[in-house]
């Protein structure tokens, strides 16, 4: 039966156009103009995409697994206190699988690749709420919960979503109305500018991680005497914060395929090890989440700044509301400009 299904062919990067060109990534390009079914054919079939596809989309379900045991097992819903647990493990189910889909349908067309793009954006930066979410309601150090930077820390959290997705929007396209030429797809800053585009992208990602992990660095790195929740857990949190820098790593410096060009083309460039570490990373913070807010759950219950549907579901639920706006003001020109274009075609 499967030989009877033509896989699409693939291509080399002097045959597709330069938006969907990978730096030091010279073959295994699908067609740009892939239909949907070939993009879900293309899973079958080795590209320089397989791979960041697969590993994503098989740990969302995981995740999810996950996800369904808190509210099955755990009755989460009638219970606050792992409210900041579910709104982390949705959004460990919402960015792999936002991932693997920008990944799987991003050679429909050229806009339909930024918009992809745009979501799989979102979709981390809800992440970066979800961690926050729990970190301020378990990982906080004793001797800095209920303080000012404790209280507010979730509101800023939040504004940092926006920062997030509006400043990666813009390192594909620039400013939606402004910058957008509607008759063409060789926009700034990515296609005219890729080193700037690459920086502010960094950027957008790495400065909600840091602020978000203050604490979480504070705890386990500088903090000494009493007050610092130094327990087994922190093992854990040492793995994952090892794993997220090397993610980083990763994305920034596209190692190993920048020293050899087509040598890594379709199994271990740098995409597809960032997914890996980013999952392994994922992995221990989930542990570290879960055991910090079992072994702490007394006192944090008896000191800790009370857990409520605003400062939990609550934001994560404007972060999703804010993310869907931004993504909305940098999507509507491209469908705009595409659905003008196929009214001159008809």
């Amino acid at each position: 039966m499967l030989s009877l299904i033509k896989l699409p062919r693939v291509f080399t990067i002097n045959q597709v156009p330069k938006v969907f060109h990978e730096d030091c990534i010279i073959s295994g390009y699908r067609y740009p103009h892939s239909s949907a079914t070939d993009c879900v054919l293309s899973l079958f079939q080795l590209t320089n995409e397989t791979l960041n596809i697969w590993t994503h989309f098989l740990p969302t379900w995981y995740f999810l697994w996950k996800l369904v045991t808190v509210v099955v097992m755990q009755m989460a819903w009638q219970d606050s206190f792992t409210w900041p647990l579910l709104v982390y493990l949705l959004s460990c189910c919402i960015y792999p699988l936002a991932s693997s889909c920008a990944h799987t349908f991003s050679t429909m067309s050229a806009r339909a690749r930024h918009i992809c793009f745009f979501f799989d954006y979102g979709a981390l930066s809800f992440y970066s709420l979800g961690s926050a979410v729990t970190y301020s309601a378990y990982i906080f150090p004793d001797q800095w919960v209920n303080s000012v930077f404790h209280r507010f820390y979730i509101h800023i959290a939040v504004i940092n979503t926006v920062i997030c997705t509006g400043l990666a929007c813009y390192s594909r396209l620039g400013l939606p109305f402004l910058q957008y030429n509607h008759h063409t797809i060789k926009r700034f800053p990515e296609c005219q500018s890729p080193k700037f585009s690459k920086v502010v992208r960094v950027v957008a990602f790495a400065y909600p991680y840091l602020y978000d992990s203050i604490p979480l660095f504070y705890r386990v790195f500088l903090c000494v005497g009493d007050g610092c929740t130094d327990n087994d857990t922190n093992t854990l949190h040492y793995n994952h914060i090892a794993l997220a820098f090397f993610t980083g790593f990763l994305f920034a410096t596209h190692l190993p395929e920048r020293l050899a060009p087509g040598s890594f083309d379709y199994i271990g460039h740098s995409h597809q090890l960032f997914h890996v570490c980013g999952i392994l990373g994922t992995h221990f913070q989930m542990k570290a989440i879960e055991q910090d807010m079992l072994t702490r759950r007394p006192w944090l219950l008896k000191n800790s700044v009370a857990i409520t549907f605003s400062n939990s579901v609550g934001a994560a639920l404007l972060c999703l509301v804010l993310n869907l706006m931004i993504i909305f003001v940098y999507s509507l020109p491209l469908l705009s400009s595409s659905a003008s274009r196929d009214k001159k075609t008809q």
